[in-house]
């Protein structure tokens, strides 16, 4: 009876360490895409710890789920929806549970093609709208539910480039020391400062409402350097990076690099950028020269000094993400229809290849 009774006790012991080994083994994130071609909504893939990557299949059916966000718990996936129906897009609000996504609710964003959202410790939702020009706010409650639109920022304005002959936000940011909110608009080529009133649920801007980038620099994302002192802003039209502080009451850019090599005179165009966990290294990707740019973080100014270039391995890397125990970068190249692995040189930043997989149109990583 004693030799059962230790049987079974290794049989369970043995369970457990096998679940925490496997659950240690791999991480898994969402992936965002559009569905004019063969998507059909948000899928789910995993890494293991050697950054081979694995597809979970289709967990949401959903049109044109461009850009994905976690609610701070992790309990709800918020999915924009970049259409324009009647001039306005939409927000979607799911649960997770376990590997599954559960539809809760959809309101509208407030204007045409919303491309970017985020989620504040408050679950306070703002949504940019591409074609519409504009923010819009949204409350999710504890159901994971979404309010209806409580308000919208309209910008205007317009820069010299054909393609900012209008309003165009791009993203809008929480800063993450007060309450201020970033917007990053390309199309009027300026970042916009508001907050949100707690009493009326209505956008105010802040006393300094803009600040202007240089000349048809078409500033699209924007990533806080883990100090939370220094932001760092992606230009896409003129593929430039520039530091943005607070000094003290107004925002100024500090200084501003170039995000392609010298030499390089072909089409090209900023996407997305992201800084390493600390606060060491900077990573940007350029569509058309096909690549993950690479920068050291001066840890007294904040400048860039390039590193160097890596190919994704596809085309259009439009999105990339670091693993949350930042040993790899995951690449998104919307028009190969493939997600890229490579290993992080945690000591000088570099990249190493390590696996691919296709994916249809992935535009979004959301660990």
């Amino acid at each position: 009876m004693r030799k059962i009774v230790f049987f079974v006790i290794l049989i369970i012991v043995f369970s457990a360490n096998t679940t925490k080994m496997d659950l240690e083994k791999s991480t898994t994130f969402f992936v965002g895409t559009y569905t004019n071609g063969e998507s059909k909504g948000i899928y789910q893939y995993e890494i293991d710890k050697n950054g081979f990557l694995k597809n979970n299949g289709l967990k949401a059916i959903l049109e044109n789920p461009s850009f994905l966000a976690k609610t701070i718990d992790g309990r709800n996936l918020l999915a924009v929806n970049e259409v324009a129906k009647n001039e306005t897009g939409f927000v979607t609000s799911f649960a997770i549970e376990n590997d599954s996504l559960i539809f809760k609710s959809q309101s509208k964003s407030g204007g045409a093609h919303p491309c970017f959202l985020s989620v504040n410790d408050k679950n306070q939702v703002i949504v940019a709208n591409y074609s519409g020009g504009n923010i819009g706010f949204l409350q999710l409650n504890s159901d994971g539910e979404l309010s209806n639109l409580l308000d919208v920022q309209q910008h205007f304005g317009k820069g010299i480039t054909s393609r900012q002959q209008a309003p165009h936000a791009h993203s809008t940011w929480f800063h993450p020391t007060n309450n201020e909110i970033i917007s990053v608009d390309l199309g009027t080529n300026q970042l916009w400062f508001s907050t949100i009133d707690e009493r009326s649920k209505k956008f105010v801007f802040s006393v300094q409402k803009t600040l202007q980038m240089e000349k048809a620099a078409g500033p699209r994302h924007l990533v806080f350097h883990p100090n939370k002192k220094w932001i760092y802003v992606l230009n896409e039209l003129n593929n430039t990076i520039s530091l943005v502080q607070k000094m003290p009451s107004l925002y100024k850019i500090i200084s501003t690099v170039s995000m392609i090599p010298r030499d390089y005179t072909t089409y090209t165009i900023g996407a997305d950028i992201h800084v390493s966990s600390d606060g060491e290294f900077l990573y940007a990707s350029n569509r058309g020269h096909n690549s993950i740019a690479i920068f050291k973080v001066d840890n007294i100014e904040g400048n860039l000094e390039l590193v160097g270039f890596e190919s994704v391995k596809g085309e259009n890397p439009r999105n990339f993400s670091l693993t949350p125990d930042n040993k790899f970068l995951v690449v998104a190249n919307q028009d190969s229809n493939n997600i890229v692995s490579f290993r992080r040189d945690l000591k000088i930043g570099k990249l190493t290849f390590v696996s691919e997989i296709k994916a249809p149109n992935p535009v979004c990583l959301l660990f």
